[in-house]
């Protein structure tokens, strides 16, 4: 390949992904947004065409979710996002970094991580409050040691592939 053909290659390449670009900054346009969706990001109006694509896109999507949530979920969701922005960036950090390590997981371990927090939260209040004060008042080598406990309760309590009935 020569010099002008690697050249013209190139431009077509950068042409296709500046495409690609436009075309997703079109789906997140404030015009291209529903009437429900300009309500909820009514805050970020006027700041909307100078943000990256990409933000814009998420905000999009968690309008359009928060449109279809009840009252209900509605008001769940912005306890949550009031939380969230109360929060240093020091903490959202470290929470996008713990949800990445949890997407990182395998399917199994993150069901039975979920399947643990349903448990813990539909102990009884004081039941969690006591559980949270003592895991506290651990030390991190108490803590591994629960955890690995934990762990092997789990795996015990699982049947092998050849217990199941088939």
């Amino acid at each position: 390949m020569n010099r002008n053909q690697f050249i013209s290659l190139i431009a077509v390449t950068m042409l296709g992904v500046s495409t690609s670009v436009l075309a997703q900054d079109d789906k997140t346009s404030w015009d291209s947004l529903t009437d429900a969706q300009r309500e909820v990001l009514a805050p970020y109006a006027t700041e909307w065409n100078s943000m990256d694509v990409e933000r814009r896109g998420r905000l999009a999507e968690g309008a359009r979710r928060f449109t279809e949530m009840n009252p209900e979920q509605r008001d769940a969701a912005r306890r949550r996002f009031d939380r969230w922005r109360n929060l240093d960036d020091e903490q959202r950090e470290m929470i996008r970094d713990r949800y990445q390590q949890f997407r990182n997981l395998p399917p199994q371990e993150r069901d039975r991580i979920r399947s643990n927090f349903r448990r813990f939260r539909d102990l009884p209040p004081d039941r969690r409050q006591q559980l949270r004060e003592r895991f506290r008042n651990m030390t991190p080598d108490q803590r591994q040691q629960l955890r690995d406990r934990l762990r092997q309760r789990q795996r015990d309590v699982r049947p092998r592939p050849n217990d199941r009935p088939n």
